[in-house]
């Protein structure tokens, strides 16, 4: 392990209260935690509408203009 990422691992663990074994136990257990939860995670499927594109006069750089647009029905 690289001796500046120990230094700061055990600066953090003091500062935690924890020992640097738990410190690093933790942030293992984190980890695999997270890629666990990740890795659960299907791909949404997504809507897919036909059509030509814009209705005429959307201004799609103008998220006013779109909410009204929307909230018109158009």
């Amino acid at each position: 392990m690289d001796d500046d990422l120990i230094e700061l691992a055990k600066a953090a663990a003091a500062k935690s209260g924890r020992s640097f074994t738990r410190f690093v136990e933790d942030a293992v257990r984190h980890q695999l935690a997270l890629e666990a939860h990740v890795d659960a995670h299907e791909e949404p499927d997504l809507l897919i509408f036909a059509g030509t594109g814009l209705l005429p006069g959307v201004d799609v750089d103008s998220n006013a203009a779109l909410l009204s647009t929307m909230d018109e029905g158009g």
